[in-house]
């Protein structure tokens, strides 16, 4: 956490002027008085000046886009983050010029990983829960299209042969979309089976 010492003519000069070299707004800092302006000598002012110790209160999610900067950075990419509120949580979607597929790895799982680690630095430092969704490139709506189109098809082949499909392992959030796509269809139904990491959804017939 950022602290620092200003001083100033009085109590409330002292703190606009560590606000300034903060550059942030009263709202964001802890204030505690160190001295009060003190007169001199025949009542004379300025002699002993107001001194105070101001400390920036950590934001959660700056603290989650500098978390992401940083890995980003270490993959040698430069990254801008766009932040929007959603039904789903906060969304912070990662644009920037090099390979931001190294972000996302293999069907998205350093992105998740990389999701998780957002989550657990940004609630660090907020009183209430925080769910924050990373994106990159529109990885999770292209993915979501993915998987839903993915659905159809397997109902499709449950219908044909009368056989159940057994899905490859994946996140909560995928096998929520396949549930979702389905949960409406005449003829097939989907559950989940296994313990995560590995846990899996299947598409079977509606008896």
């Amino acid at each position: 956490m950022k602290k620092i010492v200003a001083s100033g003519k009085t109590v409330d000069d002292a703190v606009r002027n560590g606000l300034s070299q903060l550059q942030v707004t009263e709202d964001r800092v802890k204030t505690v008085v160190l001295e009060h302006p003190a007169k001199g000598f025949l009542g004379l002012f300025g002699v002993k000046e107001a001194k105070v110790e101001l400390e920036v209160i950590p934001d959660p999610m700056l603290e989650a886009e500098q978390f992401i900067r940083e890995v980003a950075g270490t993959m040698g990419l430069q990254v801008n983050i766009d932040r929007k509120h959603t039904r789903e949580g906060t969304q912070l979607a990662v644009s920037g010029s090099g390979d931001l597929g190294m972000l996302i790895g293999r069907r998205g799982q350093t992105l998740d990983a990389l999701q998780y680690l957002v989550n657990i630095v940004a609630n660090r430092y907020s009183d209430s829960h925080l769910r924050i969704v990373l994106d990159a490139e529109d990885f999770r709506e292209r993915r979501r299209k993915t998987l839903e189109d993915l659905s159809e098809r397997l109902a499709g082949r449950v219908i044909r042969t009368r056989k159940e499909v057994v899905l490859e392992p994946m996140s909560p959030h995928e096998r929520k979309v396949i549930h979702s796509q389905l949960q409406n269809h005449p003829k097939v139904k989907t559950f989940s089976k296994g313990d995560e990491p590995n846990r899996r959804v299947v598409i079977a017939l509606r008896q």
